[in-house]
């Protein structure tokens, strides 16, 4: 099925967090539940504890990486403008800011590692980066694999990016992609070797706000018949955050710098016929899948669409074929898939009802659809 890269980078903005965004720009989903990878994390003391800084840290991906860091003993600094989850971490020193205009707080402070979760304007992430080039060892960037040309069979790290077109522009909703380019940018040349990018798929996991993996633990739960959009053998990727989390640490503790796509759940192809019957397996729900031809499903008015479902044909065709291959050399390391499906389960099941209805199970629509492909 395709998406427009507007419809995959508007999802985008939410997995880093509210807290950098403009005001009511995106919510930020409760506090996750720790896991038990997580909890084992804790005895295990970091190789190279040291000071490290988030910009951001208490939207989606932050809070685990603050857990992390926090379990393998390193002392961390958070700096927000304090709004979103302001009590999140209390025992945390967080700096009170905002990255337009309102740096001062991070003056005369040094640290070891910075992770930058907060940067989607080029000015604004030259404008951190030139403050703390001094005062610290490694900066790493978390970008996008929406700084890609889609149009390719693979995404390598060498692949062709986005040409930016109005390098002007601080359109984030337009020109989401382009402006990470030229952050991505920003960052390497004011950092060199001590510059990292992590180039992030969807992000999944408990605590994810914008439900486009929790979709289908949530709907394979609910039982019944379930449409499994498209070809058996069409590519299925996503990141668990915790996966991402572990990653971005391990780089900082090594000293590691480049470029990393950060793309699993496997390091090879995952199927979507393998990703629904490995999410089937987590619950006890009958349920059964009927495959719905793309061609159906994209001809309706107006198109079928379903999370984390990418066609493999045509112009958009690349971003379901990253490729992780160097990050997995410089120890990525993926989750099973049963064990994001269970945990986001979990995780999405112990939600208030109100938040629990957000996520459109679309079921009027799927049986309408249903019975239109099975009559034709």
């Amino acid at each position: 099925m395709t998406v427009t890269r507007r419809e995959f980078a508007g999802t985008s903005l939410a997995v880093a967090g509210a807290a950098v965004l403009p005001a009511g720009a995106a919510a930020c989903a409760g506090e996750p539940r720790p896991s038990t990878d997580s909890e084992a994390a804790a005895t295990v003391d970091a190789a190279r504890p040291g000071r490290l800084l988030i910009l951001g840290g208490t939207g989606f991906i932050g809070p685990h990486m603050v857990r992390h860091a926090l379990a393998r003993g390193h002392e961390v600094t958070l700096f927000n403008r304090g709004r979103t989850n302001p009590g999140l971490f209390p025992g945390v020193e967080t700096l009170i800011g905002d990255r337009d205009g309102a740096l001062d707080a991070l003056r005369g402070k040094e640290w070891d590692y910075v992770i930058d979760n907060s940067g989607y304007v080029p000015r604004l992430v030259r404008d951190s980066a030139n403050l703390l080039s001094d005062s610290v060892g490694r900066y790493l960037f978390t970008s996008t694999g929406s700084v890609y040309d889609f149009d390719q069979d693979e995404l390598p790290e060498d692949a062709r990016l986005l040409e930016v077109t109005d390098p002007e522009s601080e359109d984030v909703g337009q020109y989401y992609g382009e402006l990470k380019v030229m952050c991505e940018e920003a960052v390497q040349e004011i950092y060199g070797d001590r510059g990292t990018v992590a180039r992030l798929h969807v992000v999944a996991g408990p605590g994810d706000p914008t439900d486009r993996f929790t979709y289908w633990p949530a709907r394979i739960h609910h039982g019944g018949e379930v449409i499994a959009p498209g070809d058996m053998d069409n590519p299925v990727q996503f990141i668990d955050v915790r996966d991402l989390a572990e990653f971005c640490m391990h780089l900082l503790e090594e000293d590691t710098g480049g470029i990393f796509n950060v793309a699993g759940p496997t390091l090879d192809r995952t199927r979507m016929d393998e990703f629904l019957y490995g999410i089937r397996a987590v619950t006890t729900s009958r349920v059964s899948f009927t495959w719905v031809d793309e061609a159906f499903l994209r001809n309706r008015e107006p198109p079928a669409r379903f999370p984390l479902w990418y066609s493999h044909r045509g112009p958009t065709r690349g971003l379901a074929q990253v490729r992780s291959h160097r990050g997995v050399e410089a120890g990525l390391r993926f989750r099973p898939l049963a064990v994001t499906a269970r945990e986001t389960l979990d995780w999405f099941l112990s939600e208030p009802e109100e938040r629990r209805t957000q996520l459109q199970l679309n079921l009027d629509r799927d049986a309408e659809i249903l019975a239109d492909w099975k009559n034709a």
